[in-house]
């Protein structure tokens, strides 16, 4: 209250507008976010809008956006420069065409891509540039991950520097995890000097969850690709297996990796144990006929698939890299594993699946940290008002409003 006694007025709000490079809706985690973010937003009453290349005519992206399959054919390399450089190209345009009708509003950019486009695109010191940090340590090795491109490349080298030089000229930046925080920032001396804030990825409630008769013991989410490491899941169902425990496990999710797995299944005499849906749409749902969630990821930020597994109350068995510990904790909603020895992986989460007390504990410990860490409204309202902080912070003198 002010010092007469009456409450001051809430700040007015600002347009928030998510731009990403990214198709509108879609199975990733930074579809999952954005659309999360901006489904909290609408039912808040604040103004949000989403922009991305996909605003654009078909007729005018789909000739250059179609072109890229036949650029991947011949090299992917070439094919992610092409993927980078026109997607910024049309988000520009379409970020463009907002922002010019616009004097004052903050741009939620969801990758270093379509940060640069909105730091090209504002018309006005008012816009500000906010990204959320999405990537594992950076974009570059996000793609070596999917074995696009080398890891010793001009290329990557190219983006961790795109990345260092993007930045420290934005107006803020939101980390999902504490653990990207000082990868970033141990990384990139000028992040440092760019206003911060670390808000966890965060998805909305969807209310009492009915389990509906489990399917398998275990699901595991995510693209088929070696960062994912979904080899070191079939290598802990083998373990068990020898062991005398029948694990079951449901592989959901597509990619380069799938005729690997499927034939390290058959190698390991895993066929009735292991089963593959592919792509699912609104794949988090599969959680309510499943006991618990298996995570074998070489490193990840902040993973929305954990968050998904706690919003439906089901334990989580996970490898600890990067910021998996933020999501959860040892003991209590699941158990870490460790990443190379899968024996021991296989008898920590058996002597979990084994116990129904043990696992209806974690199950309700799980449901109660999501409440209190990842319920959208929790955090989207903390997201929201760095954002609008942000937003009425005094102009920086060193940020040109355009660098066209």
């Amino acid at each position: 209250m002010n010092t007469n006694g009456t409450t001051p007025p809430e700040p007015r709000p600002v347009v928030v507008v998510v731009a990403t490079i990214m198709r509108p809706s879609g199975g990733t985690g930074v579809q999952t976010h954005f659309g999360a973010f901006l489904g909290w937003l609408d039912r808040r009453g604040h103004q949000g809008r989403l922009i991305t290349p996909f605003d654009l005519p078909l007729l005018y992206i789909g000739p250059v956006f179609a072109l890229r399959r036949v650029v991947h054919r011949f090299s992917t390399s070439a094919s992610v420069a092409w993927y980078r450089y026109w997607h910024r190209w049309f988000l520009e345009i379409a970020l463009r065409r907002q922002l010019t009708q616009m004097d004052e509003c903050v741009v939620y950019a969801q990758c270093p891509v379509a940060a640069e486009a909105a730091l090209r695109a504002r018309s006005s010191a008012r816009q500000r540039v906010v990204l959320v940090v999405h990537f594992n340590r950076s974009q570059a090795d996000e793609w070596i991950g999917k074995g696009m491109i080398a890891e010793d490349s001009a290329q990557a080298a190219a983006i961790r520097a795109f990345e260092s030089t993007i930045i420290p000229r934005l107006d803020g930046l939101v980390y999902v995890s504490e653990f990207m925080r000082r990868e970033v920032q141990a990384r990139i001396a000028g992040s440092l000097g760019v206003r911060s804030a670390v808000v966890p990825n965060f998805v909305a409630d969807p209310g009492a969850v009915v389990p509906s008769g489990s399917r398998a013991d275990l699901l595991t989410i995510g693209s088929l690709e070696p960062r994912k490491n979904q080899m070191y899941a079939l290598q802990i169902v083998a373990a068990a297996h020898a062991a005398g425990y029948r694990l079951t496990l449901a592989i959901a999710g597509d990619g380069p990796e799938r005729r690997g797995l499927e034939a390290e299944v058959r190698r390991l005499g895993l066929t009735d144990a292991v089963t593959f849906l592919g792509h699912v749409p609104d794949a988090a749902s599969l959680f309510a006929g499943y006991r618990a969630c298996l995570h074998t990821a070489l490193v990840e930020n902040l993973p929305l698939v954990l968050v998904e597994a706690l919003c439906h109350g089901r334990p989580v068995f996970a490898t600890p890299g990067g910021g998996v510990t933020e999501v959860f904790s040892d003991g209590a909603e699941g158990r870490y594993l460790p990443p190379d020895d899968p024996v021991q992986a296989a008898a920590r989460i058996v002597e979990w699946l084994a116990t129904p007390q043990r696992m209806e504990q974690a199950g309700r410990a799980a449901r109660a940290r999501f409440e209190a860490h990842f319920d959208s409204d929790v955090v989207a309202a903390q997201l929201t008002a760095f954002l609008y902080e942000v937003a009425r912070q005094p102009d920086r003198p060193d940020r040109p409003v355009a660098s066209c």
